[in-house]
């Protein structure tokens, strides 16, 4: 199987006729091709499921269909998808019709020219402003800014990626907009695309304000395991080794001024906030090394690696040279 639409459905009773013809319309023409969808129902109280069964027995090649026990959340939804999926190429979408499934054929010959993920970028985006828009481009500058990966559209849900960059990390809370994050991590070739993007023309948006700050709190994690995960000490440390020298300069200042003004050394607060800094550094340090501890025994334990390859060239036996690729 080459390819693997991954779908998470919420809701969506109106949308999913009109969505799966569109993939056929613009998967079919391409020859040779081998692909399916796999559509995740996240607890739906609709009709969804039911339209969904049906697409499963008139569609058995090109459909699988995960039911969810409850709503979990579209990560949730998406990392189901994946472990469900069979293609060497995951291709996310939205099934409220904004994505459109012609721009797949597209994000395909990125990922055939050599990329490992192609992002998409909803140049005229069909949403209102205020409410979905504006907190977007806010958050997108954010994310770009504290991971280093810069993208115009973090939460453009129609994206590809090739199998094994797409399933080297587990996805939690809202974790799913930072996959191209984590997989630059990891050494990815990255590439942002535009992509169409249509008006919701039925049902609601699941998505409000609320969601920005659940991204926020999500970004302090994905800084800490994309940059810090594998030396926490350098984090940990890092912030203790600050805290003691600002108590040493305040210390400082207060023996200065004793020597010279005669203002005694514990008649200040600012003898009491240096103690407490110097504590706190030393505490931070001590973490950090709790943190490496707990790093070492996390890759030990699972037989994990500190690094990602992307292939490997060399002998495999006499006279035979092979090219294996991750």
């Amino acid at each position: 199987m080459r390819i693997s639409i991954v779908i998470p459905v919420y809701n969506e009773e109106e949308n999913i006729p009109h969505l799966h013809p569109a993939i056929h319309d613009a998967l079919d023409p391409i020859p040779d091709l081998d692909w399916e969808v796999v559509y995740v129902d996240d607890g739906s109280s609709d009709n969804s499921l039911d339209i969904l069964e049906k697409l499963a027995v008139d569609d058995p090649s090109h459909t699988v269909v995960v039911e969810f026990r409850r709503n979990f959340g579209q990560t949730a939804a998406i990392a189901a998808g994946i472990d469900n999926s069979t293609g060497e190429i995951i291709v996310l979408m939205d099934a409220d019709l904004q994505n459109d499934p012609q721009d797949i054929p597209m994000m395909l010959e990125k990922i055939d020219q050599g990329y490992d993920v192609v992002s998409g970028w909803r140049v005229n985006r069909q949403d209102k402003f205020v409410t979905r828009t504006l907190p977007s481009r806010t958050a997108n500058w954010l994310i770009s800014k504290v991971t280093g990966v810069n993208l115009h559209d973090y939460g453009c849900t129609l994206k590809a990626y090739r199998r094994e960059v797409i399933t080297s990390f587990r996805l939690y809370g809202e974790m799913h907009r930072f996959i191209p994050a984590y997989a630059s991590s990891v050494g990815a070739k990255i590439i942002e695309v535009p992509v169409q993007h249509h008006p919701r023309k039925y049902g609601q948006t699941k998505y409000g304000l609320g969601r920005t700050i659940k991204v926020i709190l999500d970004l302090f994690t994905v800084k800490f395991l994309t940059s810090y995960a594998h030396k926490p000490i350098y984090l940990f440390g890092g912030t203790g080794i600050v805290l003691m020298i600002i108590s040493s300069l305040i210390m400082l200042f207060l023996t200065v001024r004793r020597l010279w003004l005669k203002i005694g050394v514990f008649d200040s607060p600012l003898f009491i906030i240096s103690a407490m800094l110097l504590i706190l550094g030393f505490q931070s340090i001590l973490m950090g090394l709790i943190a490496e501890l707990l790093a070492r025994t996390y890759h030990e334990a699972q037989q994990k690696t500190t690094y990602s390859v992307r292939r490997v060239i060399g002998k495999t036996g006499e006279n035979q040279t092979t090219v294996l690729e991750a």
